[in-house]
């Protein structure tokens, strides 16, 4: 099973706002005819007008200092479509919904193998985000996350911005183990992703002071030189987190 956020960019570029798609039913149907990946069924989550309040990991904004929450809180408003709806984070809700509501549903509904080794999750940008926050929060209901274009500073700028050291604090708590589950992160220089590469750099140090190796097949973080944040170029490298996490051994 491969859970994936922001469900509407994924499969059909004339129906999304922007007029792109990740295609990743392309991707797919290459590997499967290429025989490189396992069976599985893909779940695509549409976001809502909530999307800012689900997706920021709650528990690190919870973290923060009033004053810093205030300042979080204020720069999110700056773009009426990335504000935080309900002044705060409440991705935990959208969280429960997804392992109480949603997987059991699937469960029941379609042939799945249970278990966090055939279960992963995966988005971008702040599907990113919530995608790592998922697989540390629920390590018994996901075996693997992919974080593609992860939008560590979430309001975007690094300028006296308190979130990414909070994220950085909570992964070193919180990441799963590394024996049983597995970690993918990718960044691009341009547009947005040129805001990501110190903080990925300090998530990977986190990361492998934890065990997570490239060597040994469960950690896997690559830098992508001249891929902006667009669901055109995250679509041109969709296969490699494809494989890391359910690719034939």
């Amino acid at each position: 099973m491969l859970y994936m956020n922001d469900g509407q960019m994924l499969f059909d570029s004339s129906t999304t706002w922007n007029k792109q798609a990740w295609d990743v039913d392309d991707a797919i149907l290459r590997l499967k005819g290429q025989n490189k990946l396992r069976d599985f069924i893909l779940v695509g989550i549409w976001n809502t007008k909530l999307r800012h309040s689900e997706y920021i990991p709650e528990k690190p904004f919870q973290s923060l200092t009033a004053s810093e929450k205030q300042r979080v809180t204020d720069a999110s408003k700056k773009n009426a479509n990335r504000e935080m709806k309900e002044g705060k984070p409440i991705s935990d809700r959208y969280l429960e919904f997804l392992v109480k509501e949603l997987k059991p549903f699937i469960d029941r509904t379609f042939s799945t193998k249970k278990g966090p080794k055939h279960t992963f999750i995966a988005g971008s940008s702040k599907g990113g985000l919530i995608s790592m926050y998922a697989i540390c929060e629920y390590p018994k209901i996901f075996g693997g996350a992919a974080c593609i274009s992860s939008d560590w500073p979430v309001i975007f700028t690094n300028e006296n911005n308190p979130m990414p050291k909070a994220l950085q604090n909570y992964i070193s708590k919180h990441a799963p183990n590394p024996k049983n589950h597995k970690l993918y992160f990718d960044f691009g220089t341009k547009t947005l992703d040129s805001l990501y590469e110190g903080h990925q750099l300090k998530v990977d140090s986190i990361l492998k002071e934890r065990k997570f190796e490239f060597k040994s097949g469960n950690f896997m973080s690559l830098k992508f030189e001249g891929k902006a944040h667009t669901e055109r170029d995250w679509s041109k490298r969709f296969e490699i987190p494809l494989l890391f996490l359910l690719g034939k051994k």
